[in-house]
């Protein structure tokens, strides 16, 4: 099973060098294998370009995502931070192909370098990081960083590029791309520019996948007549069919295998906690598709629900399930098992758990297992869940199949 990633806070500005090293150092601290600072003064440095930067990066490429090789990585990342500048591309390029953890050692590295040519008053390769930024096969935060860099010495490329970024597949280069249009619009409002201010929000709803942002276009769109449905607008699923309560007293439930998970005939009638249970059709008209199983049901304490839908894709698609829930929870595709989580009670927020996936083309059946315990404080009554499909961009995917279930029973 592929691992979901928890959602972050994120960097709408760019990050101060001093805020970068404070991570990577942070980093370095939580290893306890390696030493405690990295300086250019107790390093040997790699040669640039050499087959000692080569070397160097290789090492740290062989981290694995557990930390096995930290040790040899903190070496590595010791010297390659004494290079020259002429060693930057090397390492943001490497960036491409590295896990999470690799990734980090590099940032480190290229902000490292990047210090100590600032101290050596050495120019940094403005020409080659502008073409590395614009170029979108890049992973995105080897370009966010390679454009923080660049800001720091062409502040004007700022202006140059993000209008170009509205289309951006990094979310944050698309979150300056959006923060500028709607600033843009500000202006045209103030100035009683109506039509003109119109247009540049519509641009801006078009990209924006930032429930913050969001909101904000939908408060200024509404007064100018335009309704957005934010249930489409950011793809949540919001009807179901539901099924149970099956027992998780004593927290059974999470492992067990209940009827839905061998097979899910909607016609069927299965015994369930308090005696024979079928499946219901729900549906959701809260803005951010929040299935509340409490009130469309109850809340049966040390329970099992079952939820099922069917999503239609025009073609096969890498996406993400985007779920929230404070309640432990599996997930299915087609069959198959994707993630699970037994935890209770730890919050919610809106793309709390991300989940990669591949639909297939045409009907894909999606079954997600909720599961409440006992316990009795009032915060631990929520039982409850919100789902989305989208691009790993964030942008919305939607089912190509009317999304009446009832008509396919």
């Amino acid at each position: 099973m592929q691992l979901p990633t928890t959602d972050t806070p994120r960097m709408s500005s760019t990050l101060s060098s001093t805020a970068v090293r404070a991570v990577w150092l942070l980093t370095l601290a939580a290893c306890t294998v390696c030493p405690a600072v990295v300086t250019a003064a107790d390093a040997s440095p790699a040669g640039t370009g050499s087959d000692d930067v080569r070397q160097a990066i290789g090492t740290i490429l062989k981290v694995d995502r557990f930390g096995r090789g930290n040790r040899e990585a903190a070496d590595a990342a010791r010297r390659l931070s004494a290079a020259s500048v002429d060693a930057l591309p090397h390492v943001l390029q490497a960036m491409n192909d590295a896990n999470d953890l690799a990734r980090n050692w590099l940032r480190g590295v290229a902000e490292a370098i990047a210090d100590k040519a600032f101290r050596e008053k050495r120019p940094l390769p403005k020409q080659w990081l502008e073409k590395f930024v614009t170029d979108r096969a890049n992973h995105p935060r080897a370009r966010r960083l390679a454009y923080e860099l660049l800001l720091r010495v062409d502040p004007s490329a700022r202006e140059r590029l993000i209008p170009g970024m509205i289309d951006d597949p990094a979310p944050e280069f698309r979150r300056d791309a959006v923060a500028r249009l709607i600033k843009q619009a500000d202006a045209a409002l103030q100035a009683d520019q109506t039509d003109e201010a119109r247009e540049l929000l519509e641009k801006a709803l078009q990209a924006a996948t930032d429930r913050d942002q969001v909101e904000a276009l939908v408060k200024r769109l509404e007064p100018l007549g335009r309704t957005v449905d934010l249930q489409r607008h950011f793809g949540f699923i919001t009807q179901w069919y539901m099924i149970g309560p099956f027992d998780n007293r004593g927290g059974v439930g999470f492992a067990a295998e209940y009827p839905p998970e061998r097979q899910v005939d909607l016609n069927a009638t299965l015994n369930g906690q308090l005696g024979p249970v079928k499946w219901t059709p729900v549906r959701t008209d809260d803005p951010y598709g929040l299935i509340d199983i409490t009130k469309l049901f109850r809340n049966y304490k040390g329970s099992v629900m079952y939820a099922y839908t069917e999503f239609y894709s025009p073609r096969e698609q890498t996406v993400e399930f985007r779920l929230a829930t404070p309640n432990a929870w599996k997930l299915w595709l087609n069959g198959k098992l994707l993630f699970g989580r037994e935890e209770y009670h730890r919050g919610t927020r809106m793309d709390q758990y991300r989940v990669p996936a591949t639909l297939r083309k045409g009907k894909n059946t999606i079954l997600l297992k909720i599961c409440q315990n006992e316990q009795t404080q009032d915060w631990a009554q929520r039982y409850q869940f919100q789902f989305r499909v989208v691009e790993p961009s964030g942008r919305a995917v939607l089912s190509q199949s009317p999304a009446d279930l009832s008509l396919r029973r």
